[in-house]
């Protein structure tokens, strides 16, 4: 029987992962887009990729549900519109859900900041609640889609969690933020949304690697994975950008980095063990 404190995190590309934990298993933000095809963002505004996803969406294994930050073509692009299964539950930002609906994925679930939805499979229990984020700054944020975080938070039936995983999302570090850890002190991992993404080349619209760092400090998660930073012409802030910033605030032994096509396992506090990264068949 598997470790119910166990989760693993396969990094497809961009914020595409896919999370699996206690017989879950999730697929977040899906974007298989290939290297130099177009992403579309509203306003007549989009980038082009730079690489190419780990895996294609017909490999994809059976997915339970889909948990989706907001509605950018990065992270939802025509590709997961064609290619997924349509009765997928896909739980998502209001505004997302109903244009999804408009699709034809029936099951969009639409979050408010602090809703929650649970999923039962084999005696056990999955909890999803939708976190704050802020996807652009002051009014400006008026004209980009809502953006929410995640907090998957595995355990049984009794309520008991086993393990939590936390989802940034594509935001700036906020106020708003501050909650987070005052409402879940204890987060086993998190996957922490890069890029210092610059629409129209001026405006900043997700962490550059100073604020992504301050953000692993404020969400004090065990282990933390960047994801969502090299992607696309529109990000300003690499990795490494990120990595420097994290040493300079003494948090190195915190931070695992994984390539596209790796997977991170990760396991909880109560094990006293440390995650591992490296490749494997999917």
């Amino acid at each position: 029987m598997s470790d119910p404190t166990e989760a693993s995190v396969y990094f497809i590309g961009n914020a595409t992962t896919l999370i699996r934990c206690q017989g879950f298993t999730l697929l977040t933000d899906p974007n298989f887009l290939h290297r130099g095809q177009r992403a579309y963002l509203g306003w007549g505004i989009s980038t082009r990729r730079r690489t190419d996803p780990a895996m294609e969406i017909g490999r994809l294994p059976a997915i339970d549900a889909v948990v989706l930050s907001h509605m950018h073509g990065d992270h939802w692009d025509r590709v997961a519109r064609q290619g997924l299964d349509r009765r997928l539950p896909i739980f998502t930002t209001p505004h997302a859900a109903e244009r999804l609906r408009r699709q034809g994925f029936g099951n969009a679930i639409g979050l408010s900041t602090w809703q929650d939805r649970v999923m039962l499979r084999d005696g056990r229990r999955l909890k999803i609640t939708a976190l704050p984020a802020r996807h652009a700054p002051g009014p400006a944020e008026r004209l980009l889609p809502p953006v929410m975080g995640g907090m998957l938070e595995f355990g049984g039936e009794d309520g008991k969690v086993d393990l939590r995983l936390h989802i940034s999302g594509d935001t700036l570090l906020d106020d708003r933020l501050n909650a987070i850890p005052r409402r879940f002190p204890d987060i086993d991992v998190a996957l922490v949304h890069l890029g210092g993404t610059k629409l129209l080349g001026t405006l900043l619209v997700t962490m550059d690697g100073m604020q992504g760092a301050q953000w692993v400090e404020l969400i004090g998660a065990d282990h933390t994975v960047p994801v969502h930073y090299d992607d696309y012409e529109a990000f300003s802030s690499g990795l490494d950008d990120f990595r420097r910033h994290v040493n300079r605030l003494g948090l190195a032994d915190r931070v695992h980095y994984v390539a596209r096509g790796e997977t991170y396992h990760v396991l909880g506090r109560r094990t006293g063990r440390a995650g591992r990264a490296g490749r494997e068949s999917h």
